[in-house]
């Protein structure tokens, strides 16, 4: 029986759903899953069901959490472990996860997130670039420290659900990355949890496509 529910967007294009889901499976949680397809228009239903008029949003066992980062805190209190037990490495896990919150505005505006479209060599704005090049800096930093072959060790944590998307807008953009990148990217897209979004994605209507992620600006043309 469901003990709440958690409010998502488009799985085709909704990179903060994608976190909020990841940590929400992760950590086992039995809630329905509410999708709102998103409009040009901002969504009105989406800003009418949640508190910030934002997805991802959560309810579960009378709380309710939105932001992507707090979802994924509340769940590692719910269940232990997807946060590194090490102390040391717990710590930086909390770090590169927040920076991925906070951060990489550049590489989210010049590659949007598409899980059923490829444009490579599009949105290579040198802005972007930096915020690729600052990534692969995490993950080779990261993987180095744990073993791999996920951000902190064996295991798909938060860290690696907050990156995520990151990897998916690599699978569609294409952009020029490091061996050791690559490989961190087809862990992360293996994971049945990613494989199962992406097919979930690739499943929803026609009606739910929006014109400026399908032919957004600056792309390298449809593959």
């Amino acid at each position: 029986m469901a003990e709440g529910r958690l409010v998502i967007g488009n799985r085709r294009y909704s990179s903060w759903s994608l976190r909020g889901w990841l940590a929400v499976r992760l950590a086992g949680l039995e809630v329905e899953e509410q999708v709102i397809p998103m409009g040009a228009d901002g969504t009105p239903a989406i800003r009418a069901a949640t508190p910030a008029g934002l997805v991802p949003y959560l309810e579960h066992r009378g709380a309710r959490v939105w932001e992507s980062i707090a979802i994924a805190e509340y769940c590692a209190e719910q269940a232990p472990g997807l946060w590194p037990e090490d102390r040391v490495l717990r710590a930086q896990a909390r770090s590169v996860a927040a920076e991925m919150h906070a951060g990489f505005r550049a590489l989210r505006q010049a590659m949007p997130m598409n899980l059923g479209r490829e444009f490579p060599g599009g949105g290579r704005t040198p802005e972007a670039l930096a915020d690729i090049a600052r990534i692969e800096a995490i993950w080779r930093e990261a993987r180095a420290a744990s073993g791999g072959p996920f951000l902190f060790g064996p295991r798909f944590g938060l860290a690696d659900a907050m990156y995520a998307p990151v990897v998916t807008r690599f699978l569609t953009w294409r952009p020029e990355i490091a061996a050791d990148t690559r490989d961190y990217v087809a862990a992360v897209r293996t994971h049945p949890l990613v494989a199962r979004w992406y097919a979930e994605a690739l499943a929803e209507p026609d009606a739910w496509l929006l014109d400026k992620y399908e032919n957004p600006s600056g792309r390298g043309g449809p593959a």
